[in-house]
């Protein structure tokens, strides 16, 4: 595994980071579908989310602005939501001479407040866990070996995606080329469809000397050591079940 691997972990020794990567992962995917079930138009349910998500980031040592900067990574995503108070129905409010949607103004935060919640859980669980021990984790959790094998596939070759165009954009660069406005977009699209062509032709040349050393459409099981306490059962479920109490009070 190359440092790519843990580009997004931050080492520690905590409790946190020490624990069994299948009680992460668990308790992270219950905590998100705990959060998933909060009714929309009740708000009070994500302050108390926000607690369990600080308590556990100070267990783990983890900077508030690290966590806080991972987050900008749903900008993008989060803007299109706001057109819902424009686009929803009645009954609407009128701000600063705009009338805006009341049903779409609760549907766009709750959907912000989810998204936003759902992204830190998993950025606590990616800064405390090597991505090579959450496909372990997975593994552990029975997940089917063939879901297991294509993240563990993509975990090794997003890497090399990403240094192959890197170098495409070097020799685009070299040869006087540096799109920056809208209409030089063709010359993104091109260099992206050769990408395209040049990783399939990667996954193929992969595959072939795969199979000629027997790969048989599974990897090697990543099981290894003892399986996991129950205490550090009881210690990771605590988090999800806490905030299913929010989710049900709410």
């Amino acid at each position: 595994m190359s440092s790519a691997h843990t580009a997004l972990l931050i080492p520690a020794d905590t409790p946190v980071h020490r624990l069994a990567p299948q009680c992460k992962v668990a308790a992270t995917a219950l905590f998100v579908l705990a959060v998933a079930a909060t009714a929309r138009g009740v708000y009070w349910p994500y302050l108390w989310y926000l607690l369990l998500l600080a308590v556990v980031a100070a267990l783990a040592q983890l900077p508030p602005l690290i966590l806080g900067r991972r987050l900008l990574v749903e900008v993008p995503f989060v803007l299109f939501v706001f057109a819902l108070p424009v686009l929803g129905g009645s009954p609407h409010q009128t701000v600063l001479g705009v009338a805006l949607s009341v049903p779409g103004l609760h549907a766009a935060a709750t959907i912000a407040l989810k998204a936003t919640f759902g992204l830190l859980a998993t950025g606590i669980l990616a800064a405390t866990t090597p991505l090579p021990e959450i496909i372990t984790g997975l593994e552990r959790l029975r997940v089917p070996r063939v879901f297991t094998a294509v993240a563990a596939f993509m975990v090794r070759y997003t890497e090399v995606l990403a240094a192959e165009w890197a170098r495409m954009r070097t020799a685009a660069l070299c040869r006087g080329g540096n799109p920056r406005w809208l209409w030089q977009v063709r010359d993104v699209t091109a260099g992206l469809g050769a990408l395209v062509v040049r990783s399939f032709e990667r996954g193929e040349r992969v595959y072939l000397a795969m199979a000629s050393r027997g790969y048989t459409g599974t990897l090697p099981s990543a099981l290894t050591g003892a399986a996991a306490s129950r205490l550090a059962w009881s210690a990771a479920l605590a988090v999800p079940a806490l905030a299913a109490i929010g989710t049900a009070l709410a």
